[in-house]
């Protein structure tokens, strides 16, 4: 049995045979359907052929100008009736006459808008994850400013006034001073959170679950009413990429839960297997409409985090039942350098 035409018409590349006049003599379902011609047509000149600068007798048509010795070219071709599409072509004579009178060429063509796309994704999200490594880098710096410099220079405040006290014999000046003293107390209360808020310098030194268990130590101090509970069977370090931003998607979902949920319960579950991690909240708030919330930017933030891993999140919830989001991590992005 001849396979031949089989082939040729299903093929996923767009293949045309033609002439030195560029008529159409053979195409096969995949061009006809890329590009709307037929056998008959005449296959127009792309973008590039259409405006370059010609010698004295060159073909217009940069492939035939140089006889197949162009393996790949990218341009933009007229669809018939409709745009420019951007494809990615080839061509060979396969015939000609023993007089030089008649060529037939093999156009190949190659729709690139599809990879074209899938570039311009994957460079989105290389830049995002960088954006966001820069992020995390001026949050650690701040965070440090934070703990040394403030914290250290109230804490030096404290201690003077400390020292103060207990050389002031006038009851009101002293009053004053106690007074004063509480509130460094608070400022320096403030700085702690808002240095462990920016960058926990527990998740450099002891990883992510000692560092999820003091950010939900903390929250149970705010909202007593609210019990967490935390279970995990990591018990090694994951990579520092991996271990910020699982961790910041525990934070996010923790504050919209805190803020949003009115919740009473909620569940973290780190279940670590041959395959990856599985990262589960669960709360039994008042829930809400997916579909409506799930362009919301503390949503958006999570699944982006996981994104970055090379993950994938489920969102479900049912309105007056709870929430549940499911954050799914493959292995080889768990990885530290060595393992």
């Amino acid at each position: 049995m001849d396979y031949t035409d089989q082939l040729f018409d299903h093929l996923q590349d767009g293949i045309i045979v033609m002439d030195a006049n560029r008529q159409i003599k053979k195409i096969n379902k995949s061009a006809e359907k890329l590009m709307g011609w037929h056998v008959g047509d005449v296959v127009p000149y792309c973008s590039y052929c259409e405006k370059r600068a010609l010698v004295p007798q060159e073909e217009r048509c940069y492939l035939i100008a140089n006889q197949g010795k162009v393996p790949y070219f990218e341009s933009k071709m007229p669809r018939m009736g409709e745009y420019l599409i951007n494809v990615e072509m080839s061509n060979a004579l396969i015939y000609e006459a023993d007089d030089d009178t008649d060529k037939h060429y093999l156009l190949v063509m190659r729709d690139l808008t599809a990879k074209n796309q899938q570039e311009a994704a994957r460079l989105s999200k290389k830049m995002l994850q960088h954006l966001t490594e820069a992020k995390e880098a001026e949050h650690k710096r701040l965070s440090q400013e934070l703990h040394d410099g403030v914290g250290q220079s109230l804490y030096s405040v404290a201690i003077a006034m400390d020292n103060l006290s207990l050389i002031i014999e006038d009851e009101q000046i002293a009053t004053y001073i106690k007074e004063v003293r509480a509130e460094v107390g608070k400022a320096m209360e403030d700085v702690k959170f808002y240095s462990q808020s920016l960058r926990p310098k527990s998740l450099d030194q002891l990883g992510l679950i000692p560092t999820v268990e003091t950010l939900i130590e903390s929250l149970r101090q705010k909202r007593n009413d609210l019990q967490i509970t935390l279970d995990s069977n990591c018990h090694k370090r994951l990579s520092p990429v991996a271990e910020i931003n699982l961790y910041r998607v525990v934070q996010e979902a923790l504050h919209n839960i805190m803020k949003y949920a009115q919740a009473t319960e909620v569940q973290i579950i780190f279940e670590k297997n041959r395959f990856g991690l599985q990262l589960t909240i669960i709360d039994n708030g008042i829930g809400f409409n997916v579909e409506e919330k799930k362009e919301g930017l503390g949503l958006l933030h999570m699944g982006e985090r996981v994104s970055q891993l090379k993950g994938k999140t489920v969102i479900q919830s049912i309105i007056g039942e709870g929430t549940k989001i499911t954050a799914y991590i493959p292995k080889n992005e768990l990885l530290r350098e060595g393992d």
